[in-house]
């Protein structure tokens, strides 16, 4: 007999606000820059943390991402992950999701120049960031970088789509 897992129903309640953080910098394969985008939850959901840390993996369960797995090709139809740039906004879409931010010129040239962007969806809460405040490289780093951070994330390779005019 078999067992799977399944990922607990989504309570949209426990989720709180979902936070996306662009940036652009250096790839480490080949030294050209890339275009990143942070999604993370604020912590600030009804109920307890692991309350919070359940929802957004039954967000990320029910994209098709999995937490600590192998990096997701969102470029395949079977990931329900898109990402629509339209001038100096991000659209990033999954389903019960749906978060848009401002991204800079350098994030847009790299992601128009590889066509994809890599996304890093973690389930670690940033409470010391709030959207629309600027945050530092060595902040950004700090968090990205922790042992944490990237053992609770998800991360996917998404085309990076423009809105045709």
């Amino acid at each position: 007999m078999t067992s799977t897992q399944t990922a607990a129903p989504l309570n949209r309640a426990h989720l709180g606000t979902i936070a996306v953080l662009p940036w652009a910098g250096e790839h480490a394969d080949d030294g050209h820059d890339a275009a990143f985008l942070l999604a993370y939850p604020l912590g600030d959901g009804a109920g307890t943390a692991e309350e919070g840390d359940a929802a957004v993996r039954a967000v990320l369960a029910g994209s098709g991402l999995s937490v600590g797995g192998p990096i997701a090709n969102g470029a395949l139809s079977t990931v329900p992950v898109t990402l629509m740039v339209d001038g100096a906004n991000a659209v990033l879409t999954l389903p019960h999701l749906n978060v848009t931010c401002t991204v800079p010129p350098q994030w847009t040239a790299a992601a128009e120049k590889r066509g994809q962007v890599h996304l890093m969806f973690t389930t670690r809460p940033w409470p010391d960031h709030r959207p629309g405040l600027p945050v530092t490289e060595d902040q950004l780093q700090a968090f990205v970088g922790d042992e944490d951070t990237i053992r609770t994330a998800a991360h996917c390779r998404l085309p990076a789509a423009r809105l045709r005019k």
